[in-house]
């Protein structure tokens, strides 16, 4: 596959968190690109994982360790030496954050800061995307996107945690890497990811495979919540985007860096119909899956913990800089993750690398039937 120009082929390509679902994801598209990819994740974060479905650690070099351990990381950066790192470690899962909110913090705060600091000590040239979250918003529920300059925040602990995340990067970026030519920094946020592969816990569809895989109903708390819903590998486009033009512009081949004292920051989200509540999503999963009955979910009313009921990006910057926008409609989102989950848990016998890159592949081609820039 050729894509985004080429930049990661023969490249060594550093991706934290790589044994979660979006690491997984964006682990193999890199091989696919022909990236030589180096892993560093603490654990294999579920059971099952898309990382042993996958067999990725015999695909790529892979390292266990905590990126809180400043020093470990600091060791396993200037080994590998890699021209691009992505750092997608991190605690991401709401329900949890409440359960440990002090481990919630120290990973996704100190973790970012540990590898921002390993990343102001490298003397070869190196481009980094960190990866936060859409949550790193001050939510304040409002109708309209948020913009990149809009301010942090976050009511509880998983938000707050990134938008702490944030004020570290920024501080990092303009007392130390703003100032390093040898260093390209970016930062990525998203939201509301679905996909095949995807077994982590107090996840819609998530449960909603479960369930409907033992044929039964799904459990839900808020049927009425409405999320902007975005297959995985529509901010993974915009992550290698983004790592493409920040590489470029080493060259002064990127228009990315018009006022070159700003940190590049970008949201990545879908199309506006792709916004649905709980329960449509659900419905549209049960209709794919094949469900018989109407009895396909349980509607509980019982919310454990307070979620946002509406939160939006705004990604014009995205496409004004990166020629960047989402690929797939809602109902093609839908199908790729029935037909993921389908092969899992129907086919035993399906290769699930294979389906993977199939997905990657056929993302690719409806992007480039677009022209969307990357994968042209």
């Amino acid at each position: 596959m050729k894509c985004f120009n080429d930049i990661y082929r023969g490249k060594r390509v550093l991706v934290t968190g790589n044994t979660g679902f979006k690491g997984s994801w964006l682990t193999t598209w890199l091989l696919m690109c022909g990236a030589d990819v180096y892993g560093y994740s603490v654990d294999i974060p579920s059971k099952p994982s898309m990382f042993e479905t996958l067999s990725l650690e015999s695909r790529i070099t892979h390292y266990y360790g905590d990126v809180r351990n400043k020093n470990e990381f600091r060791e396993y950066l200037e080994k590998v030496r890699p021209d691009f790192v992505f750092h997608l470690a991190a605690q991401a899962i709401v329900s949890t954050s409440y359960a440990n909110p002090f481990d919630t913090i120290t990973t996704n705060v100190v973790g970012t800061a540990s590898v921002l600091d390993a990343i102001r000590n490298a003397d070869w040239q190196m481009t980094a995307v960190i990866i936060t979250s859409d949550k790193a918003y001050d939510n304040v529920e409002w109708i309209w996107g948020y913009r990149e300059n809009d301010a942090m925040g976050g009511k509880d602990v998983y938000s707050g945690s990134k938008g702490a995340a944030e004020l570290v990067i920024k501080s990092y970026w303009h007392s130390f890497i703003k100032n390093m030519p040898n260093i390209r920094l970016g930062v990525a946020r998203a939201g509301n990811v679905i996909g095949g592969g995807d077994w982590s816990a107090d996840r819609i569809v998530v449960d909603t495979i479960k369930a409907f895989s033992d044929n039964k109903p799904v459990e839900i708390r808020s049927p009425k919540a409405t999320r902007p819903w975005q297959h995985v590998l529509e901010p993974l486009s915009g992550y290698l985007r983004l790592g493409q033009e920040l590489s470029m512009s080493f060259d002064g081949q990127s228009r990315l860096f018009s006022i070159e004292d700003q940190l590049a920051t970008f949201n990545f989200g879908p199309r506006a119909e792709q916004t649905k509540t709980v329960l449509q999503l659900v419905s549209d999963l049960a209709r794919n899956w094949g469900m018989n009955s109407d009895d396909y979910v349980k509607i509980t009313g019982q919310v454990p913990f307070e979620e946002a009921k509406l939160l939006k990006l705004n990604c014009d910057k995205a496409l004004a800089y990166l020629s960047w926008h989402s690929t797939l409609l809602y109902d093609d989102t839908v199908r790729f993750i029935t037909d993921w989950y389908g092969a899992y848990y129907k086919h035993s016998d399906v290769d699930m690398f294979a389906l993977t890159e199939q997905q990657i592949n056929n993302f690719y081609n409806e992007a480039k039937r677009q022209k969307i820039e990357w994968a042209l």
